[in-house]
């Protein structure tokens, strides 16, 4: 690219549709480019998937008539969860998967995310590959070496078949009121179908997408339809997914809300009474260190990444770990799944409920999590907070503050303007007031520093206790 800038970021290419490079003719380039990188020595497949946005409709076009023009085979699976793309681009043995979609934003954005042919996402050295190609002219191979299109039209139930082959053959969950939020996205007709044909009575919400819809107030990010329904409908637990079904938050039957952090402890735990011997669990370093000290108790540690799934299978291989995740709800079972996968995560924990023959709050039990506090400060620019006078300086004083067991962090969103000021501590109501301190020094720092606005690039995580994270 000729700024330098990088069009890839921690989750592929995201903004705002119709705002470059979310746009059709860009799409159109950039399917005839990752083909071309992907597949330049042989003729290949590529499968696309999507959410339901109504921008999926002309992205997919697009995409599927570059790749074609650069000699492409394309199947399109249709609506289907990103970590389904990455399953079937496994079993398709296809060059790679390509998901549109922007997970939990609303429907104005959208975006595309790649996974090459064993389901993980495109190492720094493709996604290069195919932006510098961008920079070429676009040329059309002969016709009889043109790609061809065909739907694949059992996608979702190989899917569905998968995520239930993930529980022992024996395992059913009988006699469970379950509701699912599906945040009108791409598991609308996915999640319900596994836990119906699991044997659970289903309680379905957020299935009726319209492309405008999509995590509008429901969901992973918005639980609160989810902890009425649940209650309102004497379940015995709910499940709400992101938009494009890799995240996953669950609401007990009492209606209190479940993180990822939570959900990662009792998935770990339960592999624990089963005779697992892994001897660690990667999070990152906004995990809660609550769940640092329970999971001690277990005789496991917690190695943190930086923020996102793609860090954090990074580091989960690279220790040798199966299981990792995000406080957001991004889980991985890698030993069952190559990328984040909601459903999936769900469905272990249900196993632990089963396999202890408790409620769902009684998993969450041997945990508790500190006070924490994320405040967002709008950052255009790309210059690092902590290299900006009097900044350091007020994190600094703030954790001392805060006295032992206390984190501060700021770290730069990988998909907004924005620097994430989070502020952990034993004492909520200090916590509270020093985050939203800090966050208006951070505020205050900012102004007026130089904007780099529409640049898109990797944001880092700014620690401010380095000698802490990625141990």
């Amino acid at each position: 690219m000729s700024d330098g800038a990088r069009l890839f970021g921690t989750d592929g290419i995201r903004g705002t549709v119709g705002r470059h490079p979310v746009t059709a003719d860009f799409m159109l380039k950039l399917g005839w480019a990752a083909g071309r990188a992907l597949c330049a020595d042989e003729r290949g497949q590529v499968l696309i998937g999507k959410d339901t946005r109504i921008s999926g409709y002309m992205f997919e076009s697009a995409l599927q008539a570059g790749l074609i023009a650069g000699g492409v085979d394309v199947r399109l699976l249709g609506p289907m969860p990103t970590p389904a793309v990455a399953y079937l681009t496994r079993t398709f043995h296809a060059r790679a998967g390509i998901v549109i979609s922007a997970s939990h934003n609303p429907y104005a954005d959208n975006g595309v995310k790649f996974f090459d042919s064993d389901g993980n996402k495109l190492p720094d050295a493709v996604e290069l590959e195919i932006e510098s190609r961008l920079g070429a002219t676009m040329e059309t191979v002969s016709s009889k070496r043109l790609g061809k299109a065909e739907r694949v039209l059992d996608a979702a139930g190989r899917y569905i078949e998968f995520c239930k082959s993930t529980l022992p053959p024996d395992l059913d969950l009988k006699g469970l009121r379950i509701v699912v939020d599906c945040a009108h996205g791409a598991a609308y007709h996915i999640a319900p179908n596994v836990l119906g044909e699991l044997g659970a009575e289903v309680v379905a919400i957020g299935v009726e997408p319209n492309g405008l819809n999509i995590n509008d107030g429901v969901g992973a990010l918005s639980p609160g339809l989810l902890q009425s329904v649940v209650r309102e409908r004497e379940a015995d637990l709910g499940i709400a997914l992101d938009g494009d079904g890799d995240r996953v938050v669950m609401v007990d039957g009492s209606g209190e809300v479940l993180d990822g952090d939570e959900i990662l402890f009792m998935i770990a735990r339960a592999r624990r009474e089963l005779g697992d011997t892994d001897r660690a669990v990667v999070g990152t370093v906004m995990s809660n260190r609550g769940l640092e000290e329970a999971l001690s108790r277990l005789g496991l540690a917690l190695h943190r990444a930086r923020v996102g799934d793609r860090h954090v299978l990074e580091l989960m291989k690279r220790r040798g770990c199966r299981l990792g995740g995000e406080a957001s709800g991004h889980i991985i079972c890698l030993d069952r799944v190559t990328t984040g996968d909601g459903i999936v995560a769900a469905l272990q924990v249900l196993r632990a409920m089963r396999a202890r023959d408790v409620p769902l709050r009684a998993l969450r039990e041997g945990m508790e999590k500190y006070p924490q506090e994320v405040v967002n400060v709008e950052a255009p620019g790309a210059q690092d907070p902590l290299e900006v006078p009097g900044i350091r300086d007020a994190v600094d004083v703030t954790r001392s503050e805060l006295g032992p067991g206390g984190r501060v962090l700021l770290r730069r969103s990988g998909t907004e303007p924005m620097v994430r000021v989070m502020v952990e501590g034993r004492d909520g109501v200090r916590v509270r007031r020093m985050a939203r301190e800090l966050a208006g020094k951070v505020r205050a720092g900012l102004a007026g520093q130089p904007s780099s606005r529409g640049a898109a690039m990797p944001m880092p995580e700014l620690p401010t206790d380095p000698a802490k994270y990625g141990r």
